[in-house]
């Protein structure tokens, strides 16, 4: 006794393309975080400056922040651009001790 297989239907080869797109924009939007930007890049941390809402920098691992700059509070260093913290700290100005500044 034999089974008599059923062939699989063929894809027309223009189809391929778009079949690939698909699988690629799918990949993209389940990894979600693999479009994030960093707010700093590898072997640096970022800094505020003092009395100006706006003001971030980065400063190299190892190093001080200069003058007019201060680090952000432990559990608050945003690390990702659009991300709670960096929202949040690019709307507070602060002091040269990293508190909030009262309008």
């Amino acid at each position: 006794m034999t089974t008599r297989q059923t062939p699989r239907p063929r894809l027309p080869r223009r189809a391929l393309p778009g079949i690939a797109v698909a699988r690629l924009t799918a990949a993209v939007l389940l990894t979600g975080c693999a479009s994030q930007e960093r707010v700093c890049g590898s072997g640096h941390y970022p800094v505020k400056a003092v009395g100006d809402a706006d003001g971030q920098d980065c400063v190299a691992d190892g190093q001080d922040p200069a003058e007019g700059w201060v680090r952000y509070p432990a559990g608050q260093v945003p690390r990702y651009v659009g991300d709670e913290w960096d929202r949040h700290r690019s709307t507070v100005a602060v002091d040269a001790e990293g508190r909030p500044v009262r309008d």
